[in-house]
């Protein structure tokens, strides 16, 4: 197009050559390329900035506080704002990263270690999770089109001298999103925003990856660049075009594309068939057919599928037999035809795929046993799809087994009730199984629409359980930071008091209100902060000030001491709200306490100074009584022999095992690998068991947080307490992998065994 010429690098001098690295400019291929995806690149940012608002609109609009939707409304403003400037930085990255491609490394910056969950807490939990983000944004690109950019990898490698790993390839999914993070340093915004634009940038952006993988594979292969590796035409694109190919293709001809994919295809199942045919008579049984017998056609297999699928037992069990309700079929359909009528080859591989497939998956611990009897049901829709296209095999896109993952994946946190079918996501699983059995009969249309509809559910239901599960966390945490704030208090007071015998009204106004001055304190500003060095400083003068001293200047430094202490303790104990009546009488006994300091060291001949002053100005507590009256009654001590422990929050604590595990035991390993985001299954007893995901790892408190799918905290388990249930085997991890995948991989596993058996 002639809008390609208009891209050039932003900075050219730096993009074409580097002052380290003199060396000449990239091939005019890998240029064409660069600037033909710049563009490409550029257009899809528009798109995703053009849609923010309306997302971020909408996330304020469901927000459940006014704090988290100005939090929205505030990340509009600011998008709006640095729209340009990171539209700027992240295509000068992309220019930098192909420059880099033809650049000497003069030196590498040291590689930083390895990081270690375990080493971070939910203070310092951003960082994580967008790396977890990131993580799983680059798996589903290599997923989906990680054989095209391995053919345009190998294409740069015979262009420039530097060697190129698909992470290190400038157009890699790891490398635009490491770009596109670092071009939006400069927004101000939460962790939970910068989220839902990382989200934004897998819509827009990397989706558009297949076409440009594709097109930057041709522009290379018409420069002669590996013109004979090829790669398959992007699924959306040969969706686009199969109507039109099947009008104009001749018998006999097809475009390279089609080609192509039909030979990935045909590469998956003919892998499975020849494993079949190798076990065929042993683990598959061999069927054995007249000479005269006659396959019937996939059309009338269809039907015969088709009429199964109509008369399903309304409340079958999962383990429906499929194959003997299809022979029955075909005997009947023999006896009226007077020929044996049976299943092809081609198609008896595919039932006897999809059997095996259902086998594994309704054998799955994972899924929960009400949900499996669903689940079974999708049994003959999966099997017409797979009958009527092939990629059912080969392509982890494909709609019938994404929908089919999706609907394992929202049912890992289900738990068994009483009425299920009351439950939102059962009627939900149990709708889509229903459309599949009474509409669908040869269009594969349907599974795409079920699949958008579940998703929409499934997504609205995540964001709730989100929010709720962040709130769990957040409540997690400041009741930890409030444990380790306590801690710290009590250590402060017990290092000043413990051993000491003092008046008792002290020793309760340190205990039961200063200690909220100090909570308070360390919470806003830490223990490193001034304001805490003052309010311990604050006990430190209040304890010398009801302490019997003999040095004679120890009066002088009680009158100018004691207005600023009395000051502090009010100020300390008004911000933190401190009930004012108790205030009072702990300020009436230290007065008292004051007074009678000052007697034991009063000087006669000053006795007359003070009592000529004016009032207003002097303290209340300096009102010193007259030599005449009586001394007051001498005040009530207390020696503190054991360390004051202050009250802690009503709530249930983790419950510790009596038994106590060797540090080296194998049961502490489960509890230390065990992943945030881990879901898994506890037996309570012999009926009940409880699903639910490890939310949160506690470091200062060393507690484990586990949620339920709605995001609701249900348990809470130290380390040991987690080994102990690992050792009696009363909880196991479940597996959260893409339940197809997992159950094809051991279909195949499971067939490579039996022929080296």
């Amino acid at each position: 197009m002639q809008t390609d010429a208009k891209v050039v690098p932003l900075n050219k001098g730096a993009a074409e050559q580097s002052p380290t690295s003199p060396v000449g400019r990239l091939p005019v291929a890998l240029i064409q390329v660069r600037d033909k995806v710049a563009l490409q690149l550029k257009q899809a940012l528009q798109m995703l900035f053009d849609n923010a608002d309306d997302t971020l609109f909408e996330m304020a609009d469901r927000a459940t506080s006014n704090a988290e939707q100005s939090a929205f409304f505030e990340a509009m403003r600011d998008l709006r704002l640095k729209r340009k400037s990171i539209e700027r930085t992240f295509l000068q990255k992309v220019f930098e990263s192909f420059s880099s491609l033809q650049q000497y490394e003069i030196g590498k910056a040291p590689q930083l270690g390895a990081v270690s969950f375990d080493s971070l807490s939910l203070v310092q939990n951003d960082e994580l999770e967008e790396t977890v983000a990131l993580d799983a944004m680059v798996a589903k690109v290599m997923n989906r089109d990680g054989i095209a950019l391995g053919h345009l990898t190998a294409r740069l490698n015979t262009l420039v001298s530097k060697k190129i790993e698909d992470r290190t390839n400038p157009l890699g999914p790891r490398q635009l999103c490491e770009s596109f993070l670092d071009a939006c340093r400069s927004l101000g915004v939460e962790i939970k925003v910068k989220l839902i634009i990382l989200k934004l940038f897998e819509k827009y952006v990397l989706t558009e990856l297949d076409q440009i993988y594709a097109e930057a594979n041709q522009c290379l292969i018409a420069a002669g660049v590996l013109p004979d590796l090829r790669s398959a035409a992007p699924v959306r694109r040969q969706q686009e075009r199969t109507a039109a190919t099947a009008r104009t293709a001749q018998p006999g001809e097809a475009s390279a594309g089609a080609q192509t994919a039909e030979q990935g295809v045909q590469e998956v199942f003919g892998v499975l068939q020849e494993l079949l045919s190798q076990v065929r008579g042993s683990a598959v049984p061999r069927r054995e057919y007249p000479a005269d017998a006659v396959p019937v056609s996939s059309n009338d297999l269809m039907r015969l599928l088709s009429h199964l699928q109509q008369h399903l037992p309304q409340q079958s069990d999962y383990d429906y037999d499929l194959r003997l309700n299809l022979d029955q079929l075909l005997t009947r359909a023999s006896a009226r035809s007077g020929r044996v009528r049976v299943v092809g080859q081609v198609d008896d591989d595919v039932i006897n795929l999809v059997s095996m497939l259902f086998e594994f998956i309704l054998d799955d611990r994972t899924l929960p046993d009400s949900l499996k009897a669903l689940i079974g049901r999708m049994q003959i829709p999966m099997l017409k799809v797979a009958l009527l296209d092939k990629t059912f095999f080969s392509r982890g896109s494909h709609p019938a087994r994404r929908l089919l993952n999706e609907i394992a994946s929202a049912a890992l946190g289900w738990v068994e009730q009483d009425d299920a079918k009351r439950d939102s996501l059962y009627h939900r699983i149990e709708q889509v199984v229903l459309r599949l059995l009474n509409d669908f009969v040869d269009d594969p249309a349907i599974f795409s629409e079920l699949l958008n509809e579940f998703l929409a559910y499934t997504g609205d239901e995540r964001r709730r359980s989100e929010l709720l599960e962040q709130r769990t966390r957040d409540a997690e945490e400041g009741r930890a930071r409030a444990e380790l704030a306590r801690k710290q208090v009590e250590e402060a007071l017990n290092q000043r008091l413990l051993g000491r015998t003092l008046p008792e009204v002290v020793v309760r106004l340190l205990q039961e209100a200063w200690s909220k001055v100090l909570m308070l304190t360390c919470l806003k500003h830490g223990v490193e902060s001034a304001e805490w060095q003052s309010a311990l400083q604050t006990v430190d003068d209040l304890i010398w000030s009801v302490e019997p001293h003999e040095a004679p200047e120890a009066r002088a430094r009680l009158l100018e001491q004691v207005p600023g202490l009395l000051k502090s303790l009010r100020d300390g104990l008004a911000s933190a709200a401190f009930d004012p009546f108790s205030t009072s009488a702990f300020f009436s006994q230290l007065e008292s306490l004051h007074v009678q300091a000052f007697q034991r060291l009063r000087k006669p001949e000053l006795v007359v100074v003070v009592a000529d002053e004016d009032p207003e100005s002097t303290p209340p507590l300096l009102d010193l009584p007259a030599a005449n009256e009586p001394a007051e009654m001498a005040p009530a001590m207390v020696a503190v022999v054991e360390e004051i422990v202050l009250a802690a929050p009503v709530e249930a604590p983790a419950q510790e095992p009596e038994l106590s595990l060797a540090d080296d035991h194998e049961a502490l390993g489960f509890a230390d690998n065990l992943r945030v985001g881990s879901w898994v299954e506890f037996q309570e007893d012999d009926e009940h068991k409880l699903r639910c995901k490890l939310a949160a790892l506690i470091k200062p408190t060393g507690k484990y947080i586990f949620v339920n799918r709605t995001g609701m905290k249900v348990l809470e388990k130290t380390r040991m307490g987690l080994a102990v249930e690992f050792r009696r085997k009363a909880i196991r991890l479940l597996d959260d992998a893409l339940l197809f995948d997992r159950a094809l991989e051991s279909v195949i596993g499971n067939l490579r065994r039996l022929k080296g058996a």
